[in-house]
């Protein structure tokens, strides 16, 4: 995805809201800028909540991929509530 941008008084850039929303940036999110051969790079720097950092691991995302590949190839199964979940789980 390519956008353009203009350079604002005191270096000041505006990311274009795809981009924004494509890289999950919001107000005060702490971005890496690198001077490489091809020119300037951004780079986000997300900093995750220790309490959450179990979600972002490898497995887990992993997990989540497969998941969701389930669910639009119709072959996952959803349920109304966690009892109806929970009563699926019993027989197992």
């Amino acid at each position: 995805m390519k956008k353009m941008t203009t350079l604002r008084e005191r270096g000041q850039l505006t990311i274009p809201a795809e981009i924004r929303e494509a890289a999950r940036l919001a107000e005060g999110d702490p971005i890496a800028i690198e001077l490489t051969a091809e020119g300037i790079l951004l780079r986000p720097q997300k900093i995750i909540d220790s309490t959450q950092a179990w979600f972002w691991s490898p497995p887990w995302q992993q997990g989540e991929r497969e998941a969701s590949q389930e669910l639009e190839a119709g072959s996952g199964q959803r349920f109304d509530s966690a009892e109806a979940f929970l009563a699926a789980l019993r027989p197992r």
